[in-house]
């Protein structure tokens, strides 16, 4: 703008032209003082960009030029639009510049040159017409009717049927016929037009409901309409409103924004029966509920609602899946809808008889506000709904009475909740799942409650969740993730104690288990390979009882194709399964399990110990080992140990008759040991020991017949000649080597033979003559044979 102030021409702020489709400058000749002064229209459409603005301050005007020229046809409007007010204020005996008098000044002009370009598109009388009434007929009497003069020229109010037949009323723009004015009139149908009122105090039920009755679309202009009655919308029907201005008010007392609510209605204050009906623009005051929505006449599918508030009802919104499967709640689109102070629930998906759950409903942008009101319920209490209801962008914001902001029932699954706010100054949840409420999902929850964001009193968290709950934000399920970086990892834990051991099936939804056999042997059993695909577990033992627990296989046999025995308190093992076996892949066997044996005769160990130390303080021990096939013993190492000093002999054999490495293991002193382990096909000896070794001395003339427990005979002949008599080669003694060595300096012999005496090592009686000679033999199991002498 010009520092100077300019005059104002005596032209009109306003300009038209119609566009050719070339030209992209247009001048106006009035001027301009601030660019928000100008507007800009093509045909009847405002413009706020796509332009420039030449001339701005210019006395004579200026132009706008177009960044595009505008579609040939197009009209083209130039305004200047300066608000009517004053924005200057001269002081008192203040100096006066001419230059701030006269943009005033300039100001006043432009204002009374826009009121007179105003007038000039009002209608008017003509300068000589003569005097008439300017005042239309009043709001009752002109309601409905059209806009006539009387003989004297006064406005008065025409019914519809004295119009002449013949006037006609067209649209304005191109492609626009004429219609008859009646037929014209009767595009729009008025609640009004069957005798409503909308006072607040007269009943308008049979006004509204007889305009349903014979309009599919009907329209409730601004009024409060008391209602004694449910309002039924049947198939393909609209009520529609003017926004809040228009109120259903379905109970005698208006509406009280100050005190809290009563609940006197007993009936519905609207009812969509059947299908692809509309509910728009209004305000619903009472009622048993807001708005009902269930299949009485026909399937409840594809139904509106949408920019309605709800006030002071029982529970505002229904969604009822009613009494037969034929005629469903379906597809219904809740949008934009606050519930208000309701007494029990804000929004209720139920099934009140033998028909389906109500299934993909879609509710966008709903609001549940009990504003200090008090509350019973839940904000949204999903009954009984599957297969998709979608909450989206909805709130509850609930008096501290309430039972949850919204709350997933036992009959529900796969429902969608996404950015849902729940507010309360109550202990109450934010959202309430009764039975985990398989497949849903729940994104985006801002809970500010001072119950649980989440709260699953089953603990079967069948649901999905992303940033939502506490501490938990994220509960997944089978999820697919080509790349993860984790800062922090923690698993669920489940604990495992039944009172009398036996069966547990394993159950996946935990990571780790920690069993307990306490009460007596238990079976982990893992499901079958093929069922948890990618699925790894951690089993450990708590307890330090001797009961073991053994890892099973459900149909299959087992971690590595064999059970895993855990026998000491803290073993633990590792297993995966790639869907066609379980593999392990660690655990550990703290510390190391032992069992003691101390009871003669035979002992078949069951191999859930990693050593047996055996007694044979009461007589002599076999130890059988199972067949090295058995499921239990396939890869299993173990060690046997004598541990006491007694004559009792301990012998390790195997089920199958053949013992470790091919033969009976004999252990005939204290702390000798044989480790073995099975590859499935045999039991073979890993480590052996006679430590120390162990030693017999002998002095008495005659037979002695030894027991092969020790490593060394000193046998003594001074007090008459001995004989040595070997037991006869067999299987039980086989690899097992003796010295015997002469002590005695005098002249009786010692003579070495085996089995009945008339044999010895090498297949001949062998005789030890001098102090010191010695032999040392050695049996296949066949014969005894001389490996070794000494003098």
């Amino acid at each position: 703008m010009t520092t100077d102030t300019i005059p104002v021409p005596a032209v009109s702020p306003r300009v038209h032209y119609l566009a050719d489709g070339v030209a992209s400058r247009f001048a106006f000749a009035f001027p301009v003082y601030a660019a928000a002064d100008l507007t800009l229209h093509l045909d009847d459409a405002p413009v706020t960009m796509g332009f420039s603005l030449d001339g701005l301050g210019e006395p004579g005007g200026g132009a706008v030029r177009f960044a595009t020229p505008p579609a040939a046809g197009s009209r083209i409007t130039i305004q200047r639009r300066v608000s009517l007010d004053r924005q200057a204020d001269f002081l008192e005996s203040g100096a006066i510049s001419a230059r701030s008098l006269n943009a005033q000044l300039n100001r006043l002009t432009a204002m009374v040159q826009q009121l007179a370009a105003d007038q000039d598109k009002m209608l008017k009388l003509a300068a000589t017409d003569l005097p008439a009434s300017p005042l239309l007929p009043g709001r009752s009497v002109r309601a409905g009717k059209a806009l006539g003069f009387d003989e004297a020229g006064n406005p008065v109010a025409l019914g519809l049927e004295a119009l002449p037949t013949t006037a006609q009323a067209s649209a304005h723009g191109a492609g626009a016929v004429a219609r008859p004015v009646a037929d014209k009139l009767r595009d729009l149908v008025s609640v009004r037009d069957f005798g409503a009122v909308g006072d607040g105090v007269a009943d308008d039920t049979g006004a509204i409901l007889a305009a349903l009755a014979a309009h599919r679309s009907v329209f409730l202009p601004a009024g409060t309409y008391r209602t004694s009655a449910t309002i039924t919308l049947g198939y393909g029907q609209t009520l529609y409103g003017e926004g809040e201005g228009s109120v259903i008010q379905a109970r005698a007392s208006a509406y009280d924004p100050v005190n809290l609510p009563e609940y006197p209605s007993q009936f519905n204050a609207v009812e969509m029966v059947d299908g692809y009906a509309a509910l728009r623009n209004l305000r619903i005051v009472g009622g048993a509920s807001g708005v009902k929505i269930y299949g009485r006449d026909g399937p409840a599918v594809k139904n509106v609602v949408e920019n309605i508030s709800i006030w002071d009802s029982l529970i505002g919104l229904v969604l009822d899946g009613y009494d037969d499967t034929n005629r469903p709640c379906y597809w219904n689109h809740i949008a934009r809808v606050l519930v208000a102070r309701p007494a029990l629930h804000g929004v209720l998906l139920t099934v009140e008889g033998d028909g389906d759950t109500p299934n993909a409903n879609k509710f966008q942008d709903v609001r549940v506000y009990s504003l200090s009101a008090p509350m019973s319920g839940c904000g949204f209490f999903v009954s009984a709904g599957r297969f998709n209801n979608a909450f989206t962008d909805c709130e509850a914001n609930l008096h501290p009475g309430a039972e949850a902001c919204m709350r997933l029932g036992a009959a529900t699954d796969q429902n969608l909740i996404v950015n849902f706010y729940a507010e309360s100054l109550g202990a109450l949840p934010g959202i309430r799942i009764d039975n985990g409420s398989q497949n849903s999902g729940i994104v985006n929850l801002f809970s500010a409650t001072a119950g649980q964001p989440i709260w699953d009193p089953t603990g079967a968290r069948a649901y999905t969740a992303m940033n939502a709950g506490y501490p938990l934000r994220n509960l997944l399920k089978e999820t697919h993730i080509t790349d993860l970086r984790v800062e922090g990892f923690s698993v669920d834990t489940n604990y495992v104690e039944p009172q009398a051991g036996g069966l547990v099936e394993a159950e996946l939804t935990s990571t780790s288990h920690l069993v307990s056999a306490f009460g007596g042997e238990v079976e982990f059993r893992l499901p079958a390979a093929g069922t948890a695909n990618g699925r790894m577990l951690t089993i450990k033992k708590t307890d330090a009882s001797a009961h073991p627990v053994r890892v099973t296989e459900l149909g299959g046999p087992g971690p590595d194709g064999r059970p895993v025995v855990l026998a000491s308190r803290y073993d633990s093992v590792s297993v995966i399964s790639n869907g066609a076996n379980w593999w392990v892949t660690g655990g550990t066997a703290q510390p190391g399990n032992a069992e003691f044996r101390d009871v003669a005769g035979l002992f078949e160990p069951d191999l859930a110990k990693a050593l047996y130390l055996i007694s044979g303080a009461d007589g002599d021990v076999e130890v059988r080992l199972p067949s090295p096939s058995a499921s239990h013993a396939v890869g299993r190492s173990l060690t046997i140990k004598k541990a006491d000093d007694s004559d009792g002999v301990v012998t390790v054999t195997a089920a199958t008759g053949i013992g470790p490495d091919g033969r009976v293991w004999r252990l005939g002193k204290r702390y000798e040991y044989v480790r073995v382990f099975s590859n499935g096909a045999g039991w073979w000896v890993t480590a052996a020991s006679r430590s120390p070794a162990p030693l017999h001395f002998h002095e008495a003339a005659g037979l002695f017949q030894p027991d092969l427990g020790a490593a060394f005979y000193l046998v003594s002949a001074y007090a008459g000649p001995v004989e040595v008599r070997l037991p006869a080669p067999a299987e039980g003694n086989s690899g097992i080597a003796v010295t015997i060595k002469k002590t005695d300096p005098g002249s009786h012999p010692v003579t070495i033979s085996s089995g009945d005496g008339t044999t010895g090592p090498d297949g001949g009686r062998v005789t030890l003559a001098a102090q010191y000679d010695g032999v040392v033999a050695l049996s296949n199991g066949a014969a005894w044979h001389l490996v070794g002498r000494c003098r």
